[in-house]
């Protein structure tokens, strides 16, 4: 299990390097658009296993484990490039209402004033790597990060 505190405290130093986040309130916009996607995704894969018939709301290409899950995947102006042209695009314009689509309404309506702030693809990228030490689908690190949270 990762020492979630130790985790969140390293991931914060690194966005401290980056010149785009100047401050606890863009830090904390900045890991809350990352850490959704992430438990977004372990919620998914929880629900591929246990419905037939599950359909993501997020296009493929845009799912955490196919773009943040690699540790060697994309970095540099390559991440950024995808990260603000097409993930923030496509999950701000994602079609959905609270009655036929209610977790892509949610996902739309997490992003539609979510920005990325961090201008460097390789700290964004040591940031996205800090996280995927996290195993959001291990009961006792949820209830650890349900602890920090409180």
């Amino acid at each position: 299990m990762s020492n979630l505190s130790s985790v969140i405290k390293s991931i914060q130093d690194v966005m401290r390097q980056d010149s785009g986040v100047d401050g606890d309130a863009q830090r904390i916009s900045q890991l809350t658009w990352l850490l959704f996607l992430k438990v977004f995704d372990a919620l998914e894969e929880e629900l591929e296993l246990t419905r037939d018939s599950y359909t993501s709301p997020i296009p493929e290409p845009l799912r955490w484990r196919n773009w943040a899950a690699n540790a060697e995947g994309i970095t540099g102006d390559p991440l950024l490039s995808f990260v603000n042209n097409d993930l923030f695009g496509a999950l701000k314009n994602l079609r959905g209402d609270a009655q036929r689509n209610p977790r892509g309404y949610v996902v739309r309506g997490v992003f539609e004033d979510a920005y990325n702030y961090m201008k460097s693809g390789h700290l964004l990228r040591q940031v996205i790597n800090k996280l995927n030490a996290i195993d959001f689908n291990r009961q006792a690190e949820r209830h650890q990060f349900n602890d920090l949270y409180e």
